[in-house]
């Protein structure tokens, strides 16, 4: 490769191994949201790879209109959100998706349209993609090693440099979640297959023992979380291996011999877990129960909302608010944010015929996707094929889970999609211009407001720590309330602190929302009951008691208390409620005097 181009490939490779890795290695995190700060770090850090292909990328607008599928879908998507925040939901949940949205297309566009010269004629973009992947990959394998094989490393495994696991013998990556990290190892090894395929990782040839050994540590630490969707996307590169007949030999084989490679390490695992007294966790998996860990029952109470609202859905955010409220006698004992499926959940929430348009955009996406990357020959079409597959693969990993509501799973995934979505070179088409300033101007807006929705994150933090000894918790919890973008904890915290609650009222429009748990739910109901809206209250109490929660015995067990025998008076939760309450009666209607500019979110 000519001397050139090595210094715009450098700093390529370096944006987007920080943009792929870092959000996914930093432990430390500040209550009240546990992958904040990661997901900030990951808007930073793609702020930093637009600014780079402003620096070095070439660009080619023409045709981008034509790509009307994954655009089509942002567009109704803020459609439906302009018609929540009519009905109700805060207009700072509604900026959230917004600027996820917005973030996401932007990068989807910049990456179909960019160009890194390789020195040869060719694009680089690809294969630097993977490369960082493959990095980012290896990494948090390495983290994943540590959880599971020496967590009493306490100068390691500490919970800022590495996050404790609080699933015995499962790894769960410094993200705290084994799925997310499953998905991240399993980006990883499908990056390996055009590095491998290529015989370069970072234009540095490797031997191939060496690609045989980082294929390996992939698939140990995939079996580490034992997760589902880790089974399921080692079968899928078995798949691949299947049908590309485009790569090379050794490549397929080791590619067919996956699933073998994932038994053999389970099995290694497994023997290891017996013969030192330790715990494997995929063993501790197999044992449970439920293997469906309660989707099937939340996957129930969801169609029984889509029939009670087969049209418009009960809105874009609000379905932990519609499905809490809806009497569900059997329902499943968590509090679920989400359903844990990508197209029941617009279903849910935007109605049948809008998720059916919806799913049909994607689906056409992913098609083209498909099509486009099996055009591109030689290692270029490798690396295209890899990011199709990467975004099948977090499409899979969405039929189970929702990583795609994380800021570090959306935005690679949105260029993904653009890398796999480019068209083939072909004669007539316009040339490549260098990059609009633009770029740059992009890339350096989102690093600085990542850094300031930080520090407007850092007015909440003070309400969950010890705080400023100066200040008093209401004064926190005022000086959090003035967040632009996370006021909703303030709200939180103002709503469950408050004697008699009711006095937080106007708290409950925003807070509610969110998450609804155990003391919100207790204190909403008591605010009802305070302000004359006992049968509501009722209500509340009534879907308290389906979820069997412990930390509502007190509040229930009331009814058994001896002074309320004595008085021959109950609380009122101790009486059902006298007539069917839906949950829309809950929702107060967007205004700014009810729901204020500066209300708060969860996270971006």
């Amino acid at each position: 490769m000519p001397a050139q181009p090595t210094r715009p490939h450098l700093e390529w490779g370096l944006a987007l191994a920080f943009a792929l890795a870092a959000p996914s290695l930093l432990a430390f995190n500040v209550p009240p949201s546990a992958t904040l700060l990661n997901q900030l770090l990951a808007v930073a850090g793609w702020g930093g790879v637009l600014w780079v292909a402003a620096e070095a990328h070439q660009v080619r607008w023409a045709g981008l209109l034509r790509q009307l599928p994954l655009p089509g879908v942002v567009g109704l998507l803020l459609l439906a959100l302009v018609y929540a925040f009519a009905q109700g939901l805060p207009s700072s949940l509604a900026w959230q998706w917004a600027s996820l949205l917005g973030l996401a297309l932007l990068l989807f566009c910049v990456s179909w349209a960019s160009r890194l010269p390789d020195g040869q004629g060719g694009d680089g973009s690809a294969a630097a993609f993977a490369s960082a992947m493959l990095l980012a990959g290896l990494l948090s394998a390495a983290v994943a090693m540590v959880q599971v094989f020496a967590p009493s490393w306490t100068s390691w495994a500490d919970g800022h440099l590495i996050a404790r696991s609080g699933l015995p013998g499962r790894a769960v990556g410094n993200l705290r979640q084994p799925n997310h990290l499953s998905s991240l190892l399993l980006w990883a090894l499908i990056a390996w297959v055009p590095l491998a395929n290529a015989g370069r990782w970072f234009s540095r040839r490797l031997p191939q023992a060496a690609w045989a050994a980082l294929g390996m540590v992939l698939v140990l630490a995939v079996v580490l979380t034992a997760s589902r969707t880790g089974t399921v996307g080692i079968l899928l590169i078995a798949a691949w291996g299947v049908v590309d007949k485009r790569l090379s030999r050794r490549v397929r084989l080791a590619m067919l011999a996956a699933p073998l490679m994932y038994l053999l390490c389970w099995t290694l695992m497994a023997s290891w877990a017996h013969s030192t007294a330790n715990t494997f966790g995929g063993e501790v998996r197999l044992s449970e129960g439920d293997l469906s860990a309660s989707r099937f029952g939340i996957w129930a109470n969801t169609l029984a909302l889509i029939r009670a609202n087969p049209w418009t859905g009960v809105g874009l955010g609000e379905f932990n608010l519609a499905w809490t409220l809806t009497p569900f006698p059997g329902r499943p004992v968590a509090f679920f944010d989400h359903t844990h499926n990508l197209p029941l959940h617009l279903a849910v929430e935007l109605g049948l015929p809008l998720a059916a348009i919806t799913m049909a955009l994607l689906l056409w996406a992913l098609w083209q996707a498909a099509t486009r990357a099996w055009q591109v020959q030689g290692e270029a079409g490798a690396a295209s094929r890899a990011a199709f597959m990467m975004v099948l693969m977090i499409g899979l990993h969405s039929l189970l889970e929702y990583p795609l509501w994380y800021a570090y799973f959306l935005l690679p995934t949105a260029w993904a999609w653009g890398l796999a979505l480019r068209e083939p070179d072909a004669a007539g088409q316009p040339p490549a211009v260098p990059a609009s300033p633009w770029l740059l101007v992009a890339g350096l807006g989102m690093v600085l407001g990542a850094a300031w929705a930080l520090y407007d994150y850092s007015k909440v933090t003070a309400i969950f720590s010890a705080g400023d000894g100066n200040l008093s918790l209401q004064q926190r919890i005022e000086r959090g309330r003035s967040s632009v973008l996370f006021a909703h904890h303030a709200d939180y915290a103002n709503v469950t602190v408050n004697d008699p609650p009711s006095q937080a009222m106007a708290s409950f429009a925003t807070t509610t929302h969110s998450l609804l748990d155990t003391r919100l739910m207790i204190a909403w109901a008591r605010a009802l009951d305070e302000t004359g809206e006992r049968d509501k209250a009722r209500h509340l109490a009534d879907r308290l008691r389906e979820f069997r929660n412990p930390d509502a015995k007190e509040f229930l067990g009331a009814c058994d208390a001896p002074a309320a025998a004595a008085s021959g008076e109950l609380p009122f939760q101790c009486t059902p409620a006298q007539q069917p309450h839906s949950w829309r009666e809950f929702v107060t209607p967007a205004s700014p005097s009810v729901i204020p500019a500066k209300a708060g979110i969860q996270g971006l």
